[in-house]
């Protein structure tokens, strides 16, 4: 079944390039320099656990590198590359030892939430999206700030769950999977969810790594079709991540990280407070434009 899981990656991978390649190669894309830096750093602390979705929107709504509409597809196209090469670390080293078919199932389902999500997300007013990604970025300092106070659910030891538990994993999975194209990542949801079902939580890595990794690709190639992202900072995420995954994985491996984690929290804070100022004022001129229609 890792082989049967592995095959479609391959493919999704190659399409995911294929794609990218073809839309920088019309536009004449290069990347952003700033953004190949930033790529580099979350995806090496996304590998040692920190998390790579929070800390990028914050530090692309405080640096204004892309508008609020832009950032989630942008996000998520860009650190697809890293989440790749992090899914077939994670598969070959622990892919094993987990049940086939909660990592299959986990996998496809998030994979098919993430089609569906990527034309909603296009097409969603301004105000939504900031107001989606604030509420993101609160619940992922939440859940940075349980990391830290040692919070989070223990988990169990076991390699696969019930029959229907295994169901309700899946259909959380679709869930994620829309909401990753608003910017919220799956890898804190699925890892309380899994542990509170009695996973071994060092196994939930190899289902969360995967499923991200598949629905990346496929929700990927519809943005870059939809074509609301920016191409220059994709490249120097996807670019600057790749690297950066193989060294936290193979060389540093373990390094405390929980002091870095409350500056994320506080980075990710501000943006969050910007983020919902943002939307309350959107929400409010559309609120406005709606009054005045009828009159006009």
């Amino acid at each position: 079944m890792l082989i049967a899981l592995l095959i479609p990656l391959g493919l999704a991978i190659l399409v995911y390039l294929f794609a990218l390649a073809r839309a920088a190669y019309s536009l004449r894309a290069a990347p952003h320099s700033e953004a190949l830096a930033l790529g580099a750093i979350v995806s090496f602390f996304d590998t040692l656990g920190i998390g790579s979705f929070a800390p990028t929107t914050a530090w692309l709504k405080f640096r204004r590198l892309v508008p609020d509409r832009l950032i989630p597809p942008t996000m998520l196209v860009g650190l697809t590359p890293p989440a790749m090469t992090q899914s077939i670390i994670f598969l070959i080293l622990l892919g094993v030892l987990v049940d086939p078919v909660l990592l299959f199932g986990c996998a496809i389902a998030l994979l098919l939430g993430g089609l569906v999500g990527a034309p909603l997300v296009a097409r969603a007013r301004v105000w939504i999206v900031q107001l989606v990604v604030a509420i993101a970025l609160l619940l992922a300092a939440t859940a940075y700030a349980m990391t830290n106070l040692q919070l989070f659910p223990g988990g169990g030891t076991a390699a696969g769950l019930p029959l229907a538990l295994t169901i309700v994993a899946i259909a959380a999975n679709f869930l994620f999977g829309i909401l990753l194209n608003f910017g919220v990542g799956n890898y804190a949801p699925t890892l309380v969810m899994l542990s509170l079902m009695g996973m071994d939580p060092r196994l939930c890595f190899p289902i969360m790594a995967a499923g991200a990794s598949l629905m990346g690709a496929g929700a990927s190639v519809r943005h870059i079709q939809i074509g609301q992202i920016d191409l220059r900072v994709v490249i120097g995420l996807a670019i600057g991540g790749i690297p950066a995954v193989l060294v936290a994985a193979f060389i540093v491996k373990t390094m405390p990280v929980e002091l870095l984690r409350w500056l994320v929290i506080a980075v990710v804070l501000y943006a969050a407070a910007i983020m919902l100022r943002a939307a309350w004022i959107g929400r409010r001129e559309h609120r406005a434009e709606g009054a005045t229609a009828p009159v006009a």
